[in-house]
């Protein structure tokens, strides 16, 4: 490694690592059982070990990642989430979540198992066809999000949608 920027395995430089101030920070819990904070998809850029039930990730602005909270008691579970994420710049508006600091751009939110499960199904078959969720258009998790709270059905994310999609951030770039 030279410089300030990493090596990609593909050849490509990577950018240097943002700044701290512009990092998203996830705090995970993991308490069999009891308190299941997982990240489901995303790339992060740092990891902080607190303990042995403890840690934070650290993803940088842009980032999109899946983040799922579950939590039980003697009686079965009491509450289940599943958020996907985009990492912000400091300063830029942002919406608030739980273990999730400053915050982000929330392109889904589900709660009650039922619809956690069902969107798991919908990362499930993206990575079936070879599609990384965290590169999935945004506009996608907002329809997954906007169909779900109005009970409807949303539409599968395809090949040719990604096909699309890169081809379209790649002519704004």
């Amino acid at each position: 490694m030279t410089g300030d920027a990493a090596i990609h395995a593909c050849g490509e430089p990577r950018p240097a690592a943002p700044p701290p101030d512009d990092l998203t920070e996830v705090e995970l819990t993991w308490i069999e059982k009891r308190i299941e904070n997982w990240i489901r998809f995303g790339h992060e850029v740092g990891e902080q070990i607190l303990d042995r039930r403890h840690r934070v990730l650290r993803f940088a602005p842009d980032t999109v990642f899946g983040f799922v909270r579950w939590a039980a008691n003697d009686y079965g579970t009491v509450a289940s989430h599943l958020d996907v994420v985009r990492g912000v710049r400091a300063g830029d508006p942002q919406q608030t979540v739980p273990f999730v600091r400053p915050g982000g751009d929330i392109l889904l939110k589900v709660e009650g198992w039922p619809k956690v499960e069902r969107v798991l199904q919908m990362i499930d078959a993206m990575e079936a066809i070879g599609i990384d969720p965290s590169e999935v258009s945004p506009d996608h998790w907002r329809h997954v999000h906007n169909r779900m709270s109005a009970g409807e059905q949303p539409r599968s994310y395809t090949a040719e949608h990604h096909k699309a999609f890169l081809l379209r951030r790649r002519a704004g770039s």
